[in-house]
């Protein structure tokens, strides 16, 4: 009897001792999987939070690109033009429009060029017109500009408008490009404004000369 209840004893021990290593071996395991899932965790967190954050910066493609380098020599003529207005136009509805054009014009060039500059692009030199682009999308031809430089009083009127809606029209062209086809969230804001605007300028001009 005695030797059955120390056989029992031993058992109960070794079973005991057997539980417990059991036990300690499945919290160890639990506390190296918390600790790799919360590696886990915060890795993945970490990315998370970096993702917005890229994604804030806005991307940009070849399309923006190409409406920042078309829109800028295609702005800086329509406030050249603008430029001509003051000491040639007749009518006050002309000198009114020349100057709202330049006004929305000149801050959207500077714009257009810190863009470019930041996606580390080619700048447009100041000053510089894109003579490629001469008689497409609505720019005017040297023949054409010379041509309202040296006209005056009602005559200056009429081609100056002429001409605008048919720059105007190109700008509108080039923006509804911009917007179906560029990434930059900010240029395609812009392109919205330009069709907004110099639709509503080219009515304008249209009634002005009785087209309407």
């Amino acid at each position: 009897m005695i030797c059955k209840r120390s056989l029992v004893r031993r058992t109960a021990a070794v079973a005991a001792a057997g539980a417990a290593a059991l036990v300690l071996a499945a919290c160890g395991g639990d506390g190296d999987s918390s600790a790799g899932h919360g590696g886990h965790n915060s890795s993945t967190a970490s990315a998370s939070a970096s993702a917005p954050a890229s994604a804030s910066q806005g991307q940009h493609n070849v399309a923006d690109v190409a409406f920042a380098k078309g829109m800028i020599p295609h702005h800086r003529q329509a406030v050249q033009m603008a430029d001509l207005v003051p000491g040639r136009a007749q009518s006050d509805e002309v000198k009114k429009l020349a100057a709202e054009i330049k006004k929305a014009q000149d801050p959207e060039i500077k714009t257009l060029l810190g863009w470019l500059t930041s996606w580390g692009e080619e700048v447009p030199a100041e000053g510089a017109m894109d003579h490629s682009m001469h008689g497409s999308g609505g720019m005017m031809t040297d023949e054409e500009m010379a041509e309202l430089e040296n006209a005056s009083g009602k005559a200056f009127d009429t081609a100056f408008m002429e001409m605008m809606i048919k720059h105007h029209e190109g700008a509108v062209e080039m923006a509804k490009t911009e917007q179906a086809d560029g990434a930059y969230a900010p240029a395609k804001k812009m392109a919205g404004q330009i069709i907004s605007s110099q639709s509503a300028e080219i009515e304008q001009m249209n009634k002005l000369l009785g087209k309407d």
